[in-house]
């Protein structure tokens, strides 16, 4: 009770904050005056951070409906290998549709699963497009090309071309409610996200696909400049440094696939190969891309694709063929490259939703409770130790070298000779507590941290606040209501 009465004084004090007049960094950076770097980091609705968009530049993209009836004529064409499916719907009621492909869509297989996201931000629209085409060109291509056969026969993709609907329609950055959907998830650091009631319903929409699904990688497409983003993990996200998470040769061999694919990303003078560290490039608290790493065992990538938010609609048939064989060649990396396999349980020969890890990254996925099917992505040339575990049962380890080709590796566990019973896992949710009816905790010794600080502010605020308003009340006698 202590600790929600805190969490509860915590959320009052950072929604005061956003009531200040600050302007939100936008994309994590900060302004001449020093004002985002004080108070940017915690705040997640923000201004506007373009000039309103023009109706002339809109023309040649698709509307919301519009983009409906693309997504489900796809699902009529091509029924044999894909599945239309919706996770949920924005804050304005528009449904978030999925488009899935795979050779046997909707079914459940011990094959890897990649998830593509367009549109995160409502003002970078051309990840909708790219989507489209993307899901168009593999129903068209499928059993005529040696590529898209391979993708659609040994893997499961799911495209969902916008997560952020409203803040297309009203052509700004945040959702309906303003609010930067890339900075809505739970962070490691600091728990301002971890309310359940204060995040937005298209970031629980992805948490719970995230949940259902068994996604090996993904990758969110953006706009504002010609580069692929690794990520950073379990660092502080505040301060401008290169932040390698434990996958970090991993994260910067997916990142190179689809620069390397690119038709000038590699080219840029700005990154070395196109490509930086999140941390490196600008720091942001509550991003999808750390969420899906440490909570739900997914390699995610982060896509800037255009040169601009929104280019004029004539430049989206290059842009997409610019980047066709980048998104073609990361999907198949899935299948092509890391190590794979399933856990089986010894006594009865079932598989069994075991852990596996690598010694030396601390990071660890679980197989499917379905197949005990595991799809861990790693860098290709180089020695590794792997390790399957679950309770109940002894662990095993063997030793793979990863040349250029992806390794097979089946595990049998035997019972643990000390337990009677084995405790099989709940669900198969990645230790992913993300249900709606649940938040995220970190470690109780942080929080009292967090909040010791914070108070101190909140007190330092209404200090300073008490202070100034008497400045005004001299004169006055009548009491005036305060909000904190």
């Amino acid at each position: 009770m202590a600790i929600s009465g805190l969490r509860l004084l915590l959320f009052l004090l950072l929604r005061s904050f956003a009531s200040l007049p600050v302007h939100a960094a936008a994309r994590g950076g900060s302004n001449s005056s020093g004002t985002d770097e004080k108070y940017g980091s915690f705040l997640r609705n923000l201004l506007e951070d373009m000039p309103r968009i023009s109706e002339e530049l809109t023309h040649g993209y698709m509307s919301n409906l519009e983009l409906e009836i693309a997504v489900r004529a796809i699902g009529g064409r091509c029924p044999n290998i894909s599945r239309i499916y919706s996770i949920g719907k924005s804050v304005n009621g528009f449904a978030l549709l999925v488009i899935e492909i795979s050779d046997k869509p909707g079914q459940k297989e011990a094959e890897p699963s990649f998830k593509f996201i367009g549109n995160v931000h409502g003002d970078e629209p051309v990840g909708r497009e790219v989507l489209i085409n993307l899901a168009n060109w593999l129903c068209d291509n499928y059993l005529k090309d040696p590529l898209a056969t391979h993708i659609v026969e040994n893997m499961h993709i799911h495209i969902l071309p916008t997560m952020n609907p409203d803040g297309f329609a009203l052509r700004r950055r945040g959702n309906a409610n303003n609010v930067d959907l890339n900075r809505d998830f739970p962070d490691q650091f600091f728990p301002i996200n971890d309310e359940i009631n204060y995040r937005q319903p298209e970031t629980r929409a992805i948490m719970k696909w995230v949940k259902q699904e068994h996604f090996t990688a993904s990758a969110s497409l953006h706009g504002v400049i010609i580069l692929s983003i690794a990520l950073l993990k379990d660092y502080p996200s505040y301060s401008k440094q290169y932040y390698g998470c434990p996958d970090d040769k991993t994260f910067r061999y997916m990142a190179l696939v689809y620069s390397q694919s690119h038709y000038n990303m590699s080219l840029s003078k700005e990154f070395k190969g196109g490509i930086t560290n999140g941390a490196f490039w600008y720091p942001i608290y509550g991003g999808m891309q750390d969420w899906n790493y440490i909570h739900g065992g997914c390699f995610e990538l982060t896509l800037e694709i255009s040169d601009a938010k929104w280019p004029k609609a004539a430049e989206l048939p290059v842009i997409w063929e610019h980047n066709r064989m980048s998104m073609l060649n990361l999907a198949a990396s899935l299948v092509k490259t890391g190590v794979h396999g399933r856990i089986y349980a010894s006594d009865t020969g079932h598989p069994i939703p075991g852990l596996l890890m690598i010694k030396g990254i601390d990071s660890e996925i679980r197989a499917s409770r379905t197949y005990g099917d595991y799809h861990r992505m790693l860098a290709p040339g180089e020695s590794y130790e792997v390790i399957a575990s679950m309770e109940g049962f002894r662990p095993k380890a063997t030793r793979i070298v990863l040349e250029e080709e992806a390794v097979s590796l089946d595990f049998i566990l035997d019972l643990d000779g000390g337990n009677g019973q084995v405790k099989m896992l709940r669900n198969d949710n990645y230790g992913c507590s993300c249900d709606d009816d649940k938040v995220f905790h970190i470690q109780e010794a942080h929080l009292e941290l967090y909040l010791l600080v914070l108070f101190i502010l909140l007190a330092l605020y209404l200090l300073f606040k008490r202070r100034t308003a008497s400045k005004f009340t001299t004169r006055h006698s009548q009491k005036r209501p305060t909000a904190v």
